[in-house]
């Protein structure tokens, strides 16, 4: 039977000192909580649409709004039984822990002693639907509304970020530790099960009971982000972690290759996540490809439907190549990198491919850590760069046939496809184009808008074109994070299925659009229902028809306070079968669908 939810104040666990305290949940008398009795203090004078999106957007405006309930599930907390961790450590080690936690202490009141940015302030980023939820282990026998099409046979899982730790200091949404959310279906009856991704960096967080790992975006900015960094190495110089193994949270993609379910998050290798028969999951852990990969991985590796193959890209903030370009074959042997010559460390978190090609954006957003000593964000907008796209065949040993296509004022924080179209010697590519392009990261003044569009690179002539797909203005909607049918990935598409992001930076429904007339259908969840990606799922990989399936999304009823599983028929966008489900459900980011075929299969 399915559990029912409570509500309740908090959800994860207080960070403790290193040394052992008294009071085994309490904070450290050195350590500031930004959270705690959240539920006493005043009400956030932010708009009501600001609560920590995905694709996060806080203008500096305000306007009154009432704190939304917080939610979570009766549980008891797992206790951190950090002795064991601090038993090994000699007297330099505990000696050198404690007065690294001292000036943590200090450095973390001196931060707070100033107003923290909306993209860094945990009051924001992670409030409502936002806020972190406890593992749960499977339920099975899901209350069932409608019924589950016959074809909707695996398991379909979803990441997100999901901080363990209550934030002592700055937090950004994408900060959070990899939450893996999972629905597996079996004859008509779905389960369901939450779990931590045990990375490196939440398994050695979890010994010491507290977080001691930086965060990438919330904490380190200006002059505390840099004393932050020199924290973390000491650390590691003495031994109290080791930061050898990786510091991603792998909180943001999902890809099933080569048998094997990866998170990923593209500041690490990816995790291999295992799939049990009960539906349950299981970290595996850290996953090289046997030794192959030794640099990390973005979050968007692209999976060629005929060929099998994965290809994908890695980036460096600190020392060149910056960028790298590599492949794995089908049986997951990797190919030696290709470099791709950019000038500053670019911000890269998509690309596309096409049958011969692999498209590659080099945008305005790069990381300039010098800014830190100024006292900034290292995550900049460089206005004074023109955006390109790099065209480079798929199977190139070097990047010297490597071609640039400028395509001026585009930022695409994802890429949805790209074809060839040898009639006219062009590359299309489909993408969503943000503006103002840092707002992700940076507080600003302009709204923030995501078009659909429709981007030409001509091989012949070198020039681009750019259009919005939807021209109608009364039909323009803020369209982020979804996908085309992933059978047809690198070919030429009718629909793509995206999240309506309003009011932004929620999701209110989702759009099918057609990318060759820019019609638009859209389905709305309900009243105070939102979601997040849209996945779409083939009824059958040789359907004729490109739409022939059904969209899957989780779906949070902010007053009711609870969320389900929607199956939506995507060729009539008519609600096909409601999954409840026994928790609440944050929204978060990619998911994907392993069939049932592919699970017996795992490595």
């Amino acid at each position: 039977m399915a559990t029912t939810t409570s509500h309740a104040t908090n959800t994860w666990i207080n960070p403790k000192l290193s040394m052992p305290s008294s009071k085994e949940f309490g904070f450290a008398s050195n350590s500031i909580s930004l959270l705690k009795n959240q539920h006493n203090r005043k009400s956030l004078n932010i708009n009501s649409s600001l609560q920590a999106p995905p694709i996060l957007h806080f203008p500096k405006q305000s306007s009154n709004y009432q704190t939304p309930k917080t939610s979570t599930i009766s549980h008891p907390i797992q206790e951190n039984n950090n002795s064991s961790s601090i038993s090994k450590w000699n007297l330099v080690q505990k000696a050198a822990a404690m007065a690294l936690d001292a000036v943590e202490g200090a450095l973390t009141k001196h931060e707070l002693e100033h107003p923290l940015p909306k993209t860094a302030d945990p009051r924001v980023q992670i409030s409502g639907n936002f806020a972190p939820v406890p593992e749960n282990p499977v339920c099975q026998s899901l209350p069932v509304t409608g019924k589950i099409p016959k074809c909707v046979q695996g398991v379909y899982v979803r990441n997100g970020a999901n901080p363990l730790f209550e934030p002592t200091a700055g937090h950004h949404f994408f900060d959070g530790d990899g939450m893996v959310h999972a629905v597996q279906f079996k004859n008509g009856s779905a389960s369901y099960a939450c779990r931590f991704t045990e990375t490196e960096r939440l398994v050695q967080e979890k010994a010491l009971g507290r977080p001691v790992f930086p965060k990438a975006i919330g904490e380190l900015h200006g002059h505390s982000g840099i004393a932050r960094l020199m924290l973390f190495y000491a650390r590691g110089l003495f031994g109290l972690i080791d930061h050898s193994r990786g510091t991603g949270v792998a909180n943001a993609g999902l890809v099933y290759f080569n048998n094997r379910l990866l998170a990923m998050s593209e500041d690490d290798l990816p995790y291999h996540v295992k799939v049990t028969p009960t539906g349950d999951l299981k970290t595996e852990g850290r996953f090289d490809f046997d030794g192959q990969l030794k640099s990390t991985m973005i979050a968007h590796p692209k999976l060629d439907p005929v060929s099998g193959e994965l290809f994908a890209l890695s980036y460096d903030v600190i020392q060149k190549p910056y960028l790298k370009y590599f492949r794995f074959s089908k049986n997951g042997e990797k190919s030696n990198d290709v470099e791709i010559p950019v000038e500053d460390p670019t911000m890269m978190h998509d690309f596309a491919i096409t049958e011969k090609f692999v498209i590659i954006p080099d945008q305005q957003v790069v990381f300039k850590m010098s800014e830190m000593i100024r006292g900034g964000s290292p995550v900049v907008y460089d206005k004074n760069k023109v955006s390109r796209f790099g065209i480079l065949d798929k199977y190139a040993k070097d990047g010297s046939d490597l071609k640039w296509v400028e395509v001026p004022d585009c930022f695409c924080f994802h890429l949805w496809n790209a074809w060839e179209e040898p009639e006219t010697d062009e590359i299309v590519v489909i993408g969503s184009c943000m503006t103002p392009p840092d707002s992700i990261f940076n507080e600003c003044d302009e709204g923030l808008k995501s078009v659909l569009s429709e981007i030409r690179l001509n091989l012949k002539t070198g020039k681009s074109t750019r259009k919005a797909i939807i021209e109608n203005p009364d039909e323009q909607v803020n369209l982020e994070a979804g996908m085309v049918n992933r059978n047809k990935l690198g070919r030429k598409t009718q629909y793509a299925y995206l999240a309506i992001a309003e009011p932004w930076p929620k999701v209110s429904g989702f759009a099918k659009v057609d990318l060759f007339t820019g019609e638009v259908e859209k389905f709305i969840y309900g009243d105070n229902k939102y979601g997040g990606e849209p996945l779409f799922l083939p009824r059958d990989p040789n359907s004729k028809e490109e739409d022939d399936g059904y969209i899957l999304a989780f779906v949070h009823d902010e007053k009711e306070w609870n969320s389900e599983l929607q199956i939506v028929n995507a060729m009539t966008l008519k609600l096909e079968a409601t999954v409840k489900l026994p928790s609440r459900v944050p929204y978060g980011f990619h998911g994907t669908f392993i069939n049932a075929n592919d699970l017996a299969n795992q490595a």
